[in-house]
């Protein structure tokens, strides 16, 4: 993701959070994700650094082991980690644009699923919280939320969104463990006037074997990079 980025013109380069959590290599990923220009706390971030309340017992003893990786190795560079973790901002506010893991509402925790759009009432209350734009994650399901109460997939827009006058909400999808049924990273590019949706490919089985060889990480985290889900 990060070479094809490079490809593309990009000023900056922001991370919307779940930095960690599931996957094999937590470490690096932080040591990579801090040479972002901003990036959010997610609620797995957060899991990590206190308790993992709410989480699955799968997504619990990930939180586990990865807190574990994070509380090993040289010193200097753990305490760095942690530091980092600790101070990242749970929403980020540019302009008319928000920045956030998972919803304006509630930047950490909620979730806004494509089927949301049938709930009017939640739809509607979180459109009257938003400036312009929202960008969040958190579903890893990637797509646009119109004030119109819809909800467009990239494959049906053509990976292309223009932004108009209207408000909207982005879910950027995800780099790490896309859910729409397609096991490619998923990353978006904007700028004032509209939003493109990029996918890019990775070597699926060589992250699921790694994740198959830590006991504490659930098989069933690798079994579904395959499947998107």
């Amino acid at each position: 993701m990060l070479a094809d980025i490079e490809t593309q013109n990009v000023d900056q380069i922001y991370c919307l959070g779940d930095i960690i959590g599931y996957g094999p290599n937590p470490r690096e990923c932080i040591d990579r994700v801090q040479q972002c220009d901003l990036c959010i706390l997610g609620n797995h971030d957060q899991g990590a650094l206190f308790d993992p309340e709410g989480f699955s017992s799968g997504a619990e003893r990930a939180i586990f082991w990865t807190r574990d990786q994070l509380e090993s190795g040289e010193d200097e560079r753990a305490i760095g980690r942690w530091n980092y973790l600790s101070e990242l901002p749970r929403s980020q506010m540019e302009g008319d644009d928000l920045f956030v893991h998972g919803s304006v509402r509630n930047p950490l925790n909620e979730y806004v699923f494509p089927e949301d759009v049938y709930n009017t009432r939640k739809i509607e209350k979180l459109f009257s919280l938003i400036r312009r734009r929202c960008f969040q994650g958190h579903t890893h399901v990637p797509g646009i939320f119109t004030m119109q109460g819809l909800f467009y997939r990239p494959d049906e827009i053509n990976d292309h969104f223009e932004f108009g006058d209207d408000k909207a909400m982005i879910n950027v999808g995800s780099v790490g463990q896309p859910r729409d049924g397609d096991p490619r990273s998923c990353y978006v590019l904007m700028n004032d006037e509209m939003v493109e949706f990029r996918r890019v490919a990775y070597p699926l089985e060589k992250t699921i074997e790694k994740i198959y060889d830590v006991g504490e990480l659930d098989n069933f985290l690798g079994d579904r990079l395959r499947e998107g889900r």
